[in-house]
């Protein structure tokens, strides 16, 4: 990449902009302080390889010169601190900038480059890269609720046994109805003509509901590495699924009257995009300095 397209263009990230050319940095459109020096520099370089790690060592190379004589370490760790802190972001909770321990450092955040064809020439020699760079703010924006940069990082375990409650109290939902259909048909008979087809709706459906619930269970319980992506391509089935069961304290209603039902269907109409959100907040484990 060469020096003077390099300083060029406009990152977009989360609900920040940089203009490199300038280092004036916005947020929701509005100015903020301006990042300066090597914390710009370090910045920029991060920004330029979004999920890639930046070595400590090319932070050396790029922003201190060999004839430099610093305390590296010091300066290195000052002048990310000094990021972190425009971005209001924390070591500890990464949104943006993600601490590899004695690596590095790496930018978690999805990035747009304005312009990325004069910006980041590199990326023509890679059409998947390039792709992957535009499509990701792309996704941020077309989520339906938080996208991922917009989440806290939490810790994986604490992600996977939420998750598997969430997997049992389904698994519950789909038992209980089966092992009580006789008394979910007499509730159902109040549809008349319509009971049979009710009924056989919701076998059908606990019939579905119960392998993909024990797949998903068995998935977080395991710590299958594909479990984030695997839900998010049958996210739109299991939403539709959840919705439909989201229904299902109507069944009860006789026992626990009509404004409690409201209440657990209003619940478990937000379960499914619960879920969702759990498994994009599960990230590698954010390491200290």
């Amino acid at each position: 990449m060469s020096d003077g397209k390099a300083q060029s263009g406009v990152a977009r990230f989360g609900t920040f902009e940089l203009d490199a050319s300038t280092g004036e940095l916005r947020k929701d459109g509005k100015s903020r302080p301006r990042i300066r020096d090597q914390a710009l520099q370090i910045l920029l370089m991060l920004l330029r390889k979004p999920q890639e790690l930046v070595t400590r060592e090319d932070i050396r190379e790029r922003v201190w010169p060999a004839d430099t004589f610093v305390d590296f370490d010091h300066g290195v760790n000052t002048a990310v601190n000094q990021v972190r802190n425009a971005l209001g972001d924390a070591a500890t909770n990464p949104t943006f900038i993600q601490t590899i321990p004695r690596r590095g450092y790496r930018f978690i955040a999805p990035v747009q480059w304005v312009g990325v064809e004069e910006v980041l020439p590199e990326l023509k020699r890679s059409d998947a890269g390039a792709e992957a760079l535009l499509a990701a703010p792309l996704k941020s924006r077309m989520a339906i609720l938080s996208a991922r940069e917009d989440l806290p990082v939490v810790g994986s375990a604490a992600v996977r046994i939420l998750f598997s409650l969430l997997q049992i109290m389904y698994l519950s939902f789909y038992v209980v109805a089966l092992a009580r259909l006789s008394q979910v048909d007499v509730v159902l008979s109040e549809l008349g003509q319509y009971s049979i087809v009710a009924l056989v709706f919701l076998m059908v459906t606990a019939a579905v509901g119960i392998p993909v619930r024990l797949f998903l269970l068995s998935a977080a319980s395991l710590n299958y590495r594909g479990l984030s992506k695997n839900f998010m391509t049958i996210f739109p089935c299991v939403l539709l699924l959840d919705e439909i069961w989201a229904l299902s304290p109507f069944l009860l209603m006789p026992q626990i009257g009509l404004g409690l039902a409201l209440a657990c269907a209003a619940i478990l109409l937000y379960v499914p995009f619960a879920q969702r959100s759990l498994l994009l907040m599960s990230r590698p484990e954010a390491s200290q300095r």
